[in-house]
């Protein structure tokens, strides 16, 4: 084995990366298949084409490919990996990777345009991987390629840190002619060259990027660089210093109590790449270095599970960050409550769609909002009432119903209840009661249903300080957050719910004094937005006072 699969960090069970992440058969795949297919579909039959199209289907031009490989020494090599994809022109829907022992290959193939990558392997394990690129492949008469790993340069990005550790690394290039978009892609260690090969393409379609990851005695690093040409990379050289990256901390909470690995895993927005995985100990913060010029990043959450069951998972996704600047990422903290997505053309969480009323709001989201994928409950009640009258209850996950009502106007109202826990560790209980008017509708219709988020300082322990004044920041997502707040009150409980008391609301942020060490702190919004629609929502047992 050579370097050209060195492997990162990685949690339980994840496979382990192949020199590209899809490797592709060698196929053929004619335009006669397509045609014949798309025939079938539309109803139509070969033979109601007119007998020039029938022919020209049948016999595509087609010319000889012949591929030279060469290795870092110029002698003809066999270890050598070759993809030659279709692009645009009759040769669009090819795709093969041909292979000969003496390092010189033949394929015959329609003409058109296509991308050619190579990845070739040293003799020996750590001699190190080189990638050579053509971005342009017009095969419009027989043609011969060389590959040769002579005319690669270096792929170095290292930060500037001595004693950091290569991970892992992932090279894409994306080509794009006549509206259609093909890639490659390459993983290789830390001996990679690279080269492009063959005439310019047009202006700005080619993207490539490359994502490096290191380990750190510390903090370690993501480096991420992205290019936009229309060539193919000849090497890459960048050695960031710290004050150009920026920081991303990622916080594991433990509210209830926790034992066992998490894992996060950081890696850029845009493209498909690698993400740098590592474990995280409960209360524990991971630290990741990134580079700004690669754009927004993602991180993504694993939380341990019990024997047998689905672990929870997390995303914060398509974040910005910048240079020298520091961003933080808690998951699993409280206060645990619904949350409802915010970005434009975002799902709504309840729709009315003709006789049909659903609910799919995360009941259970932590504290940052972030929605858990198996949430840890005890049980969970959804009931929808119309008019006074109950139409059904439903029970499973938090938070996610459907109910079947009658068409004429009515006044609704729709609770969701759950108590979290996982059967061994306390959990507090979250209600959410919406009420409004709705009538049956002739397409998908969002329900106009709100929230309220509420944001203490709390420890990773998911506790606040004894006997402190506190001013938690509230946010109102939902319809209201569109429409308007007619009026909006908080009260608090320190006796699990038993009595309440209403705290003034000022700028955004409920007042109010933490009870004594080791008692529970209730929070409870009730909202009415311009519209007339109202939430209750009932957050028992939130946080608890150190």
């Amino acid at each position: 084995m050579n370097d050209a699969t060195t492997s990162g960090r990685t949690a339980p069970g994840t496979p382990h990366p192949a020199p590209h992440l899809a490797p592709r058969p060698a196929t053929r795949r004619t335009a006669l298949r397509t045609l014949a297919l798309a025939g079938v579909l539309s109803g139509m039959t070969l033979s109601a084409l007119p007998p020039a199209a029938v022919a020209t289907a049948r016999a595509p031009e087609t010319y000889t490919l012949t591929i030279r490989h060469l290795d870092r020494q110029g002698t003809a090599t066999d270890a050598y990996l070759t993809h030659v994809t279709g692009v645009s022109g009759p040769g669009a829907s090819e795709e093969v990777s041909p292979h000969d022992a003496s390092g010189t290959v033949t394929v015959r193939l329609p003409e058109g345009r296509y991308l050619l990558d190579s990845t070739l392997s040293g003799p020996e394990e750590g001699s190190g991987t080189d990638w050579i690129v053509q971005p342009r492949l017009d095969l419009d008469r027989d043609t011969t390629v060389t590959v040769d790993a002579r005319t690669t340069a270096p792929v170095d990005v290292r930060p500037q840190d001595p004693d950091a550790r290569f991970l892992s690394r992932l090279g894409v290039v994306e080509v794009t002619h006549g509206g259609t978009t093909r890639s490659a892609n390459v993983m290789a260690g830390p001996d990679l060259r690279v080269a492009h090969l063959g005439p310019d393409a047009e202006p700005a379609s080619v993207k490539e990027w490359f994502d490096t990851y290191w380990e750190g005695g510390t903090d370690d690093y993501a480096l991420g660089y992205s290019f936009t040409s229309a060539r193919a990379l000849t090497g890459l050289v960048r050695h960031p210093s710290t004050a150009s990256l920026a920081t991303v901390e990622i916080r594991r909470a433990a509210p209830e109590g926790g034992t066992g690995n998490a894992f996060v895993s950081v890696q850029p927005s845009a493209g498909p790449t690698v993400g740098l995985v590592q474990p995280l100990r409960p209360l524990g913060t991971a630290t990741v270095l990134v580079t700004p010029e690669r754009g927004r990043w993602n991180v993504e959450y694993e939380g341990p599970a019990a024997p047998g069951a689905a672990p929870d998972r997390y995303a914060e996704n398509g974040f910005a960050v910048r240079a020298g600047a520091t961003t933080t990422h808690t998951f699993d903290n409280a206060v645990f409550g619904p949350a409802l997505a915010t970005a434009p053309g975002a799902r709504p969480a309840g729709v009315r769609d003709g006789a049909a009323l659903s609910l799919d709001v995360p009941l259970l989201a932590d504290g940052e909002g972030h929605a858990p994928s198996a949430p840890r409950f005890r049980s969970a009640t959804t009931t929808l009432h119309r008019d006074g009258v109950l139409v059904g209850t439903r029970r499973g996950t938090p938070g996610r119903a459907t109910f079947t009502t009658t068409p004429g106007a009515a006044p609704y109202r729709l609770t969701a209840t759950a108590t979290r826990g996982d059967g061994t560790a306390p959990g507090g209980r979250v209600t959410a009661a919406w009420t409004f008017t709705s009538a049956a509708t002739t397409r998908p219709t969002a329900l106009p249903l709100s929230t309220v988020r509420f944001a203490p300082a709390l420890g990773l322990d998911g506790t606040g300080p004894a006997d402190d004044r506190v001013h938690v920041p509230m946010t109102v997502q939902g319809a209201a957050a569109g429409s308007g707040v007619r009026s909006l009150t908080v009260s608090v409980s320190t006796d699990g719910g038993a009595t309440w008391t209403r705290v003034p609301v000022t700028d955004g942020r409920a007042a109010f004094r933490n009870p004594a060490a080791g008692r529970s702190v209730s929070l409870r919004a009730e909202l009415t937005d311009t519209e007339g629609n109202t939430l209750t929502q009932t957050l028992t047992d939130a946080y608890r006072t150190r």
